[in-house]
C-alpha cells in the first residue's frame, strides 16, 4: 500500500467529513428518531453503515490505484476540423479533447437543541451538495464523458455553432452502453468498487463511428 498517498490535508479531510457524517447520522439522528436498541433502528444503521463503508472503499481505490500512463508510442486520433473560407464546411465536425473532494438558557434554547439544529443545518447542506454531486456524476456516466470533456464539449458546440455545423460528444454512444462502459456489463458488481475487469487500456475507446 502507498501509504504516502494519505500524507495530504485533503486526504484526512475527507476521512474526517465521512467519520463525522457518519457519527452524526447513527449516533444522533438514528438515535434520537427510532432509537438504535429497535429493529427499525438497527436496520437503519446496518443500511447506512453498508453504504458509508461502500463510500469509504471507493475512495481508497481511489486514492491507491495507479492511474496510469499514456503510452510514448500513442497517437491520438485528431480530426481534421479546419476548412478553408473558400471551401463548403462539413456537414458533421466533431471537436474534442481527450483526457480521459452547565446548562445555560437564551431565549428558552437549551446548547443541546443548538447542537441538534447545528448539526441537521450541517447534514441538510451536506445532503443538498453530495446530491448536487450525486446528480453530476450520473449525468456524465449516462454521457460517457469526464468532466473535463464536459466543458470542452460546450466549446466545441459553440465552435461548431459559429461555422453553422452540429456537434456531438463522439463517445455518447447510448445511455446503457454508456453505464456498461464505466460500470461494466454485470449489474451485480456495479457497487463494487474494485470491480475493474472490464475494463481495457484506457487508450482507446469505442465512439458514434463504430456503432453507425
Amino acid at each position: 500500500m502507498k501509504l504516502k498517498n494519505f500524507l495530504s490535508i485533503p486526504i484526512f479531510s475527507v476521512f474526517f467529513v465521512m467519520g463525522f457524517v457518519y457519527y452524526v447520522t447513527v449516533f444522533i439522528l438514528i438515535e434520537d428518531w427510532v432509537g438504535l436498541q429497535t429493529s427499525a433502528g438497527s436496520l437503519n444503521s446496518m443500511i447506512f453503515t453498508t453504504l458509508a463503508c461502500l463510500c469509504v472503499l471507493s475512495f481508497l481505490v481511489g486514492v491507491l490505484t495507479d492511474p496510469g500512463r499514456v503510452p510514448s508510442s500513442y497517437i491520438p486520433d485528431v480530426e481534421d476540423t479546419s476548412f478553408a473560407s473558400d471551401q463548403e464546411p462539413k456537414k458533421n465536425v466533431i471537436v474534442i479533447s481527450c483526457f480521459r473532494q452547565k446548562d445555560w438558557n437564551y431565549s428558552g434554547t437549551t446548547p443541546l437543541k443548538i447542537f441538534y439544529l447545528a448539526c441537521g443545518l450541517m447534514m441538510l447542506a451536506l445532503s443538498v451538495t453530495l446530491g448536487t454531486l450525486l446528480g453530476w456524476h450520473i449525468y456524465l456516466i449516462t454521457h460517457n464523458m469526464t468532466t473535463i470533456e464536459y466543458y470542452e464539449g460546450i466549446r466545441a458546440a459553440w465552435l461548431a455553432k459559429k461555422s453553422g455545423l452540429s456537434y456531438r460528444h463522439p463517445f455518447d454512444i447510448s445511455v446503457y452502453k454508456n453505464i456498461t462502459l464505466v460500470l461494466g456489463p454485470n449489474t451485480l458488481r456495479w457497487f463494487c468498487p474494485t470491480s475493474t475487469s472490464h475494463l481495457k487500456d484506457g487508450v482507446s475507446f469505442p465512439t458514434l463511428r463504430d456503432s453507425s
